[in-house]
């Protein structure tokens, strides 16, 4: 296993989650940064006419990135963290997996809630990632134990 733990977060949390990650299992980290970064007021899920908010209504938007030099293709495995929003991934997570080629990859994916759970955040991104291994991984919420998250790493048995 050639892991990756790349991720989106937008204040912070997943950021904190996906450092705890990477160096549990000693592996690279890449941050997926959007091209235009989201404010506080972006973020306002409460305001219908908020840019995450109108985002979120659209499947098909596609935020884009500030950069795509993520080493995906020098790695097999993608461990993909992001912040669950509206029950499902960020649509930037769309954009990332559209801009790099993840056939015969296996992605996992992690993420980071104030309540909800992975949701359906594997379906949605599946068509985004032709001829890659999608799987939910889990929530990585509070207070992370490094041994906790090198033994789920290798207990995927990827």
């Amino acid at each position: 296993m050639n892991p990756l733990v790349a991720y989106f977060s937008a204040t912070g949390t997943t950021a904190k989650a996906a450092k705890a990650l990477a160096n549990a299992v000693g592996v690279e980290l890449y941050e997926i940064k959007p091209a235009v970064p989201y404010t506080s007021a972006d973020l306002d899920w409460r305001n219908a006419d908020s840019r995450s908010s109108v985002e979120m209504k659209d499947a098909h938007s596609r935020p884009a990135l500030a950069d795509t030099d993520a080493p995906v293709a020098e790695h097999d495995v993608i461990f993909l963290g992001f912040p669950v929003w509206w029950y499902v991934a960020p649509t930037i997570l769309n954009t990332f997996l559209e801009a790099y080629d993840f056939s015969g990859k296996t992605i996992v994916l992690f993420a980071t809630s104030g309540g909800s759970g992975l949701g359906k955040s594997a379906s949605g991104l599946q068509a985004s990632a032709p001829g890659a291994k999608i799987v939910d991984g889990r929530m990585l919420n509070g207070r992370l134990d490094e041994a906790e998250l090198k033994a789920w790493a290798e207990g995927l048995k990827l």
